[in-house]
């Protein structure tokens, strides 16, 4: 059974998630011929207060 986590940044409109959910799930099923009800699709939302990027959390470099 195929699992596929997905990291992101929070902040994204459902619609973007669902439809990340349905295409990354359509490709794991064409490419390991793996029936599209055995694909697992996982995807975290980060705040932005807890990623960094070079020593800065994003929430952060935004309010700049």
């Amino acid at each position: 059974m195929p699992i596929v986590h997905i990291q992101l940044l929070e902040g994204r409109p459902e619609e973007k998630i669902k439809e990340i959910i349905r295409q990354v799930t359509e490709t794991i099923s064409a490419v390991l011929d793996s029936p599209k009800e055995n694909v697992r699709v996982i995807v975290s939302e980060i705040p932005k207060s807890h990623w960094g990027i070079a020593g800065i959390p994003v929430s952060d470099k935004q309010s700049k």
